[in-house]
């Protein structure tokens, strides 16, 4: 599956899109955008979730960041920024034309 995820989602090229897709997203949604307005400089924080992305994927380069749950648990995230952060990762797979089983892969590695 990972191997042909990567793939699907058109390689490391297509991972960029996906996340530079995401942030935007992000920075404008009412719900999230003062969680990243303050990041000064975005590019680690993309490069970051790139990893991530493709880590879950299986592939080069390995993770080295903190998990879910230990990046985002003193964060206090309400349900509603969860769900709107949610809306604004399907809504970047849909610019991105990734497929209906590519979006469930995503969502589960995320």
């Amino acid at each position: 599956m990972t191997a042909a995820l990567h793939q699907r989602l058109g390689g490391a090229e297509g991972i960029t899109r996906l996340v530079d897709d995401v942030i935007a997203a992000h920075l404008a949604n009412p719900l999230v955008k003062n969680r990243f307005e303050q990041i000064k400089d975005m590019a680690p924080t993309k490069q970051s979730v790139r990893e991530f992305l493709t880590a879950g994927l299986g592939s080069p380069p390995t993770y080295t960041g903190k998990g879910m749950l230990g990046a985002h648990k003193s964060a206090n995230v309400s349900e509603q920024e969860f769900l709107a952060a949610i809306d604004d990762i399907v809504g970047a797979m849909n610019k991105n034309g990734i497929d209906e089983e590519s979006k469930q892969d995503i969502l589960a590695i995320l």
